[in-house]
């Protein structure tokens, strides 16, 4: 599996397997911060790709000097297979590099089901960002 920055030539497989894996609501708020991500930071997104197919994606941001996990979506044929944790490595050390000074999961009600692969990772409770304040990749 390769984990790299997302590329133009991605945007439709991307939005298939996001269109796959995430509620209609929840697709469409990824969509609009998603986009909004790309013309702030697109090194920020990234895809995982496995035989050439994107098999997996994570949306992370800065704000305030914290990063933060926004979404990830892993196609259901590739979960439980390491493609999650090697994204959430791999913007990890993109985290570490810009020298944030925490780092935090936006826990809203989409991103529930996907908190336990972020315990098994060593992010504890306190780790998860739950606020009325939204980021801005959320807000504009």
């Amino acid at each position: 599996m390769n984990v790299r920055s997302f590329q133009l030539s991605d945007y439709k497989p991307l939005t298939e397997l996001l269109e796959e894996v995430l509620t209609t609501e929840c697709y469409e708020q990824t969509m609009e911060a998603f986009a909004r991500q790309l013309s702030w930071d697109s090194d920020l997104v990234l895809v995982a790709v496995k035989e050439s197919e994107i098999v997996g994606m994570i949306i992370g941001t800065i704000d305030n000097n914290k990063g933060y996990y926004y979404r990830i979506a892993v196609s259901p044929g590739h979960q439980r297979s390491g493609v999650g944790k090697g994204l959430v490595t791999a913007l990890r050390q993109r985290f570490v590099q810009r020298n944030v000074s925490k780092i935090l999961i936006t826990a809203d009600e989409h991103n529930e089901p996907v908190l336990p692969l972020y315990e098994s990772l060593g992010f504890a409770t306190s780790d998860f960002f739950r606020s009325f304040q939204k980021l801005s990749i959320v807000t504009g």
